[in-house]
């Protein structure tokens, strides 16, 4: 499974690729909307984790373009944030299939990803 995780923490974005690669998962890492989107050029990502207060970029850029260009591919939003937590990212967001804190588990997060990645495919 494709998952390309758009984090813009370094440290943090390592620690839940590492997670997803010893699933066996292919894992790509990019800090913010420029490089997300030239991902999403070049492959069609099963599942994407996003961080959704990017420091440079707007996640909700990131989720539309991957809605437009590979409508299969399911967004995980991530944030430190409680902006959304009455749930209306899934009306913001029709790639959306979850939503958790930054401080999540990373062995949560791997079986999230595997729960939704399949259900993508």
């Amino acid at each position: 499974m494709q998952v390309l995780i758009v984090e813009s923490s370094p440290e943090l974005g390592q620690i839940w690729k590492r997670h997803l690669e010893r699933q066996r998962m292919e894992v790509s890492l990019v800090q913010d909307q420029d490089e997300a989107i030239a991902a999403l050029q070049q492959s069609a990502p099963e599942l994407i984790v996003l961080d959704l207060v990017l420091e440079e970029g707007s996640a909700f850029a990131v989720a539309d373009y991957a809605n437009y260009r590979h409508p299969e591919t399911r967004v995980i939003f991530t944030t430190n944030s409680s902006f959304f937590s009455d749930g209306s990212i899934f009306q913001h967001s029709a790639n959306a299939c979850a939503f958790v804190p930054k401080q999540v588990d990373p062995d949560d997060l791997s079986a999230m990803v595997a729960h939704y990645g399949k259900a993508a495919s």
